[in-house]
C-alpha cells in the first residue's frame, strides 16, 4: 500500500510567529484512523507533534480537531473514509492553541458549567443521603435521552459561526445542557437556568445555523435542543414544574 500524506499544522504559540503545515510519509494498514496515523508519526517521525488523545473509542471527546476541514473526532475517523490519500490536521476553530492540535478548552468547560449542569432539587438532604431511587417514567426519559450521549468534544462549539464573534455566548454545548437538565422531569432548577440565559448573549444568540448538529459524533442534535429551550425561554416555564418533580421510590414495607 501506498504511505499516507499526512499533513499537520504545527504551531507553537511560545516560540513561532505563525502556524506552518508540515508532512509526514505514514504507511497505510487496513482500518487505520486519523489518530492511528497521528501516533505513529509522533511515535516513529517526529516526537515533537502535540495531539491530545485518551479513550481510542470515540468515548471521551478527547481527539478532537479539524480533519480535512471538518470538526470530528480522530480516533473515529477512517483514513479510507477520506479517500486514503491525503489526511490534514487542524486545531479546532473558536479556541486557543496549546501547542500544534491540542487547544485549550478552559472557557469551553466553564460556560458549560455556567448552567448548572446537574440536578437540582430542593431535598438537599434526600440527594447527599439517599434513601431511595429518582424514577423516571419511559416517556419522560425519551424527552432528554438523546442529550445525555453529549461527550464534551468541542466539535459542536468549533464549528458554531455565533461562538466565532461573540465570546460571552454560551455556545451549542451548554446551551443544549442546559435544556437536558431542565427537560429532566427530576429537575428543580429549570427556571433559574431559563432565565439567566434570556438575553441577548444568550439562547437568542443562536442563528440556527445547524452546523453544530452536522459535526457531532455521537447525534445528539444540539440545533433541536436550544430550539427546544426558547420555546421555554419565551414562555418563562421550564419544562418541568417544580411540584411536578419526580418523588423518591422507596421499598414497599415487607410486612415482617
Amino acid at each position: 500500500m501506498k504511505d499516507l500524506k499526512l499533513v499537520v499544522q504545527r504551531f507553537d504559540p511560545v516560540k513561532d510567529a505563525s502556524p506552518k503545515m508540515v508532512e509526514y510519509a505514514v504507511p497505510k494498514r487496513e482500518g487505520m484512523t486519523v489518530l492511528d496515523a497521528l501516533l505513529y508519526a509522533r511515535d516513529y517521525v517526529d516526537h515533537s507533534i502535540g495531539l491530545r488523545f485518551s479513550c481510542r473509542q470515540a468515548s471521551c471527546g478527547s481527539c478532537g480537531m479539524k480533519i480535512n476541514g471538518r470538526p470530528r473526532l480522530a480516533c473515529y475517523t477512517q483514513v479510507e473514509e477520506l479517500g486514503g490519500e491525503k489526511v490534514v490536521a487542524q486545531p479546532m476553530d473558536n479556541f486557543a492553541i496549546i501547542k500544534d492540535l491540542v487547544t485549550d478548552l478552559g472557557s469551553f468547560f466553564d460556560k458549560h458549567k455556567a448552567v448548572t449542569p446537574r440536578l437540582v432539587r430542593e431535598d438537599g438532604e434526600e440527594q447527599e443521603r439517599p434513601t431511595g431511587e429518582y424514577l423516571m417514567t419511559p416517556g419522560e426519559l425519551s424527552k432528554v435521552l438523546q442529550f445525555t450521549y453529549c461527550i464534551k468534544c468541542g466539535l459542536c462549539t468549533s464549528s458554531c459561526p455565533t461562538v466565532a464573534t461573540d465570546e460571552r455566548y454560551p455556545g451549542p454545548q451548554a446551551l443544549t445542557q442546559a435544556y437536558r437538565y431542565s427537560a429532566d422531569a427530576r429537575d428543580q432548577g429549570g427556571a433559574e437556568r431559563i432565565a439567566a440565559l434570556d438575553n441577548s448573549h444568550g439562547v437568542w444568540r443562536c442563528h440556527f445555523a445547524g452546523s453544530c448538529s452536522y459535526v457531532c459524533p455521537k447525534g445528539v442534535d444540539p440545533a433541536l435542543g436550544i430550539q427546544l429551550l426558547k420555546r421555554h425561554v419565551m414562555t418563562g416555564k421550564p419544562p418541568h414544574a417544580k411540584d411536578e418533580a419526580s418523588k423518591v421510590w422507596k421499598a414497599p414495607e415487607s410486612g415482617r
